[in-house]
């Protein structure tokens, strides 16, 4: 049976992410860092496995690796969804805020990545998706240590689906558009509704938008398929 874990999810896009892969027959473990009551429905939902991790944590993420693998066997898929946001001038960032959202993102891919890749390359097969961001490709104003994290993810994407290619491994990132999560509760009905009206599909994503591409990528048809950065995000800003 293939395995998975997939960060950051027991809520949004990373729920939405376990649902789809279970529903597909994958064993997935998924961590979390505080939500725990979503995590513990979420598992007994879906029958994932929920680990409670902080993803900026190096150590931690070690340890939850260590646990996914005794409890899988391996892992042939990871997705590395963990993120946070955070609004406003860059000048109003403190040194705690910018490392925050730098560490969630990126930092926090580099930890998982790195746990991972070593077991995936004896065994010349796995497949790593990054959740980026419409942001982390064209900016976003009062937005730019979130553009900055997940323009670092789409590089770091490249890079590794270079170095992992000769193991039989592939490494592509999805850049979600406007997405109905709770990143967006600070937006109003009418701040929504012209998000959609600047998207070529006249909507909003959902979650399982994102998930659906995600499933695409973990399957045997996208095998050939590496160093992609591909938009789930209807049109937006087109």
């Amino acid at each position: 049976m293939k395995t998975a874990l997939v960060t950051g999810g027991s809520r949004g896009i990373g729920a939405a992410i376990v649902r789809a892969l279970t529903r597909q027959g994958w064993q997935v473990a998924f961590c979390y860092k505080s939500s725990q009551e979503a995590a513990d429905t979420l598992a007994k939902e879906t029958g994932a496995t929920a680990l409670l991790c902080d993803v900026t944590d190096s150590a931690q993420v070690q340890t939850m690796i260590a646990d996914t693998l005794r409890r899988l066997g391996h892992i042939d898929l990871l997705v590395n969804n963990a993120g946070v946001a955070w609004q406003g001038l860059l000048t109003d960032m403190t040194d705690l805020d910018w490392h925050t959202v730098l560490d969630t993102s990126l930092s926090a891919a580099f930890f998982t990545c790195r746990g991972v890749i070593p077991g995936m390359v004896s065994r010349r097969t796995g497949r790593i998706v990054n959740i980026s961001s419409i942001w982390g490709r064209v900016g976003a104003s009062c937005e730019a240590a979130y553009s900055a994290a997940k323009a670092g993810l789409i590089g770091l994407t490249k890079a590794l689906s270079k170095e992992l290619g000769p193991s039989g491994i592939t490494v592509n990132c999805l850049c979600p558009g406007v997405i109905q999560t709770d990143m967006l509760a600070c937006y109003t009905p009418d701040d929504l509704s012209a998000l959609a009206d600047e998207t070529s599909l006249c909507r909003l994503g959902t979650p399982e938008d994102v998930a659906a591409a995600v499933c695409w990528l973990a399957a045997d048809e996208a095998g050939f398929v590496t160093g992609q950065v591909i938009g789930v995000d209807g049109g937006f800003g087109q």
